[in-house]
C-alpha cells in the first residue's frame, strides 16, 4: 500500500505553501574559495557527533487541516490510533429560500391576489452525504488517460491495455474506454465499432489514502454520522475575537457532544465512478435527454442521511432566525460527527464533500392553469470550504486522535533528557526528535575549528539508519517515505527550495535535500538528509547553530506548521504534513547502540576540499 508515499496533494499544496518557488537564488560562497587559487588541493571526509532527543507529542492542532484522518490505524510499534472528524456545516447562502417563494410570501398565500402564490409544502425526498476518496494525483505517467495501476505499460501512451488494437492514447482521443475492448457492450469491439457513444463510460481510478489492517484497500467499512452538539467557534474569545480559535487532537466530542444518529451502516468501496443518466422526457419529442452527457460521481463515501431530521432542521426553518446567517446556523445546527469503527483508515479532503438535500415542492404553472404540480430542487450544504482567491479554509473542523498508551520501551525513551539510542518518529499526535550538531550545547567550539581549517564544504549529510531489528519484529509496518528537518528557532525548513529545479520542486523530490527512504529487498535501510547549505550557513555566514527538529512528512513542499502540546504542557510546533501522516518508524540514534551496530550510529558526515 502506497498511502502517502505517492500522495502529493496538488490541489491542497498550493494553498498551504509558506513560500513560493521564485526566480531568485542565493549568492553562495564557501570557505577556501579565495585561497585555493591554482595551488594543489585534496579532498577529505570528517565525521562529527550528533545528539538526538525524543519528544512525545500530547496533542496537535487539528482544525483547518488540508486533509483529515478517520478510522483506526494499528501501528505494530506504537499501538492503535482512532481518528474521528467533527465538522461545522456551511450554508451556501444566508437566509435561503426553498421552492419559488420565501416563507414570508407563503404566509399570505391564502389572502393575496395572485393565484400563483400557494403554500409550497416543501418536502425532503432524499439527503445524501458525499465525500470523495483521495486518488493518486501522480498516477498517469504517460498521460494516456489510464491510471498507472491499470496501464499495461504506464510509460508508453501507445500501449493497448484492453487488447482491442486501439492504443490507450487513441481511445482517449476517441472517447472510448481503454480498459474495456467493447465500451458500449454491443458485442462489437471498439476498433470495429463506428457508433460507440463517446465519453459515456465510467472512469477507473487509482485510489490512495485508504487501507485496512493488512495495508490493502478494503471492500467496505462501517461508517457513522451523528449530529454534533458542540459549538465550534471560528474566533477565540480569549484574544478578543481577533485570532482564530485553535482546537487540538485531544478534544473528544463523543459521547458527550453528539445526539441524533443520521447514518450508521456499511460503505462499499469502489474505484470506479458512477454515471447518472437523465431519463427521457416524453413531452420533449425532439430531444432524448437520456443521450445527454451523464453526471459523473467520483468514488467516495456516499450515504443517505435521516430525511426527517433535515426536514425539521433545514426546510421547516425557512425564514427563521436560525437560517438568517452562517453564524446563527452554526450556533443552531452545530455540525456533524463522523467515525469509522473498523480497523480501516482513510484520509479525506472534506472541503470536497457536501450534504445534498433533495426536495419537492408544489407550484402552479400559470394563472391560466392553476393545476398544482410538483417540482424538484436540491439544496447543498458544505463542510469546510477553501476560499478560491486566498486558499484559506472557511469553516471549522477538528480531527480527534485517541492513542493507545505506547509500549514501555517506547514511552521510557521519550522526554528523558538523554541522548537517544533509538529515535522514535510517529505522525499525528505522535513523536518527533530534536537534533543537535557537534555537541549538546551549541557546537561553537567545533564550528570555529572548521572555520580555522579553511575548508570548502562540498557536502554534508545526516544519515539515519532504520532499526530493522525493531521493525522486523513487528508485523506489517508501513514505513514513511520521507523525513522532514526544520529549524527549531524559526520553524523554517533546512532545505533551500531555491536550490531545487522547478521540475524537482513540483515533483516533491529535492535533489539538494534528499530525505528519502532507501530500501533493499523492499525494506527500508536508511534515510539521508543533505544539510550542505545549512553547514555552509554556519561556517560562511555565521548563522546560529540552532536545534533541528526531525519529523515525518506527507509532502516535503508544504512547510506550514501548527501548534502542539508537548510534555509537561510545553508548547511546541509540528508541521501540518506530519499531523496528517499516520505512520511511524524507529531509527538508530547516537548513544549506546548494541554491539555490532556501531556502524549505524547517527552521525554528521562532512566532505570537504582543502588547499595543501
Amino acid at each position: 500500500m502506497n498511502l502517502l508515499n505517492r500522495l502529493k496533494l496538488p490541489t491542497v499544496v498550493g494553498m498551504f505553501l509558506v513560500v513560493v518557488l521564485g526566480s531568485c537564488e542565493e549568492d553562495l560562497t564557501t570557505v577556501g574559495s579565495g585561497v585555493v587559487g591554482g595551488e594543489p588541493f585534496t579532498a577529505g571526509k570528517a565525521v562529527y557527533d550528533v545528539f538526538a532527543y525524543n519528544k512525545k507529542i500530547e496533542a496537535v492542532r487539528t482544525n483547518k487541516l488540508p486533509v483529515y484522518q478517520i478510522g483506526n490505524y494499528v501501528d505494530p510499534i506504537y499501538g492503535k490510533t482512532e481518528a474521528r472528524i467533527t465538522t461545522q456545516v456551511q450554508l451556501p447562502v444566508n437566509n435561503p429560500t426553498f421552492g419559488s417563494y420565501s416563507a414570508k410570501v407563503e404566509e399570505t398565500a391564502d389572502t393575496d391576489s395572485s393565484v400563483l402564490t400557494i403554500k409550497e409544502n416543501e418536502t425532503v425526498e432524499e439527503v445524501i452525504l458525499f465525500i470523495p476518496f483521495i486518488t493518486n494525483p501522480k498516477g498517469d505517467k504517460d498521460l494516456d488517460g489510464v491510471a498507472d495501476e491499470f496501464d499495461v505499460d504506464p510509460e508508453d501512451p501507445n500501449s493497448d491495455s484492453d487488447g482491442d488494437t486501439l492504443t490507450d492514447v487513441q481511445e482517449k482521443a476517441l472517447g472510448t474506454d481503454p480498459l474495456d475492448k467493447d465500451t458500449d457492450g454491443d458485442g462489437v469491439n471498439d476498433n470495429l465499432d463506428d457508433d460507440t457513444a463517446v465519453n459515456r463510460f465510467p472512469v477507473k481510478y487509482d485510489l490512495d489514502s485508504i487501507f485496512d489492517a493488512n495495508g490493502d484497500i478494503p471492500e467496505s467499512f462501517n461508517f457513522k454520522v451523528e449530529r454534533s452538539t458542540y459549538f465550534l467557534r471560528d474566533l477565540d474569545p480569549n484574544t478578543n475575537f481577533q485570532e482564530a480559535q485553535q482546537y487540538y487532537s485531544s478534544q473528544q466530542f463523543s459521547p458527550d457532544f453528539v445526539s441524533d444518529v443520521l447514518f450508521e451502516g456499511p460503505v462499499q468501496v469502489s474505484n470506479v465512478e458512477q454515471l447518472v443518466f437523465k431519463e427521457d422526457d416524453p413531452e420533449t419529442e425532439d430531444v432524448d435527454e437520456s443521450e445527454e452527457a451523464p453526471t459523473r460521481i467520483a468514488p467516495g463515501i456516499r450515504v443517505s442521511l435521516n430525511k426527517v431530521f433535515f426536514q425539521e432542521h433545514i426546510l421547516d426553518k425557512e425564514g427563521s432566525s436560525e437560517l438568517l446567517s452562517q453564524a446563527n446556523f452554526a450556533n443552531f445546527f452545530r455540525g456533524v460527527h463522523m467515525s469509522v469503527p473498523d480497523d480501516v483508515l482513510l484520509l479525506l479532503d472534506i472541503t470536497q464533500g457536501n450534504i445534498t438535500v433533495k426536495y419537492k415542492y408544489d407550484s402552479v404553472t400559470s394563472s391560466a392553469d392553476t393545476t398544482i404540480i410538483q417540482n424538484e430542487r436540491e439544496f447543498v450544504l458544505y463542510f469546510t470550504r477553501r476560499d478560491s482567491s486566498t486558499g484559506s479554509i472557511l469553516g471549522n473542523a477538528v480531527n480527534t486522535f485517541i492513542n493507545e498508551a505506547y509500549p514501555a520501551e517506547v514511552a521510557n525513551g521519550m522526554d528523558n533528557g538523554s541522548n537517544a539510542s533509538k529515535i522514535y518518529l510517529k505522525g499525528g499526535a505522535g513523536s518527533f526528535a530534536q537534533i543537535k550538531l557537534f555537541d549538546d550545547v551549541n557546537g561553537n567550539e567545533i564550528i570555529n575549528q572548521i572555520k580555522a581549517k579553511n575548508w570548502i564544504i562540498n557536502e554534508a549529510n545526516l544519515v539515519f539508519y532504520v532499526d530493522r531489528n525493531t521493525l522486523d519484529a513487528a508485523d506489517a509496518v508501513i514505513e514513511p517515505s520521507k523525513l522532514y528537518l526544520f529549524k527549531d528557532n524559526t520553524n523554517a525548513p533546512v532545505y533551500n527550495q531555491f536550490l531545487e529545479s522547478e521540475e524537482d520542486y513540483n515533483a516533491g523530490n529535492f535533489t539538494n535535500y534528499d530525505g528519502n527512504l532507501y530500501k533493499e529487498s523492499g525494506k527500508g535501510q536508511h534515510y539521508k538528509i543533505k544539510i550542505t547549505n545549512y553547514i555552509n550557513d554556519l561556517i560562511v555566514r555565521d548563522s546560529t547553530n540552532t536545534t533541528l527538529n526531525l519529523t515525518l512528512t506527507s509532502d516535503i513542499r508544504v512547510t506550514a506548521a501548527g501548534k502542539a502540546m508537548l510534555d509537561n504542557a510545553t508548547e511546541g510546533v509540528v508541521p501540518v504534513m506530519s499531523v496528517i501522516n499516520p505512520f511511524g518508524t524507529v531509527l538508530y540514534g547516537s548513544d549506546n547502540l548494541p554491539s555490532g551496530l556501531e556502524g549505524k550510529k547517527l552521525k554528521l558526515e562532512i566532505f570537504y576540499t582543502k588547499a595543501n
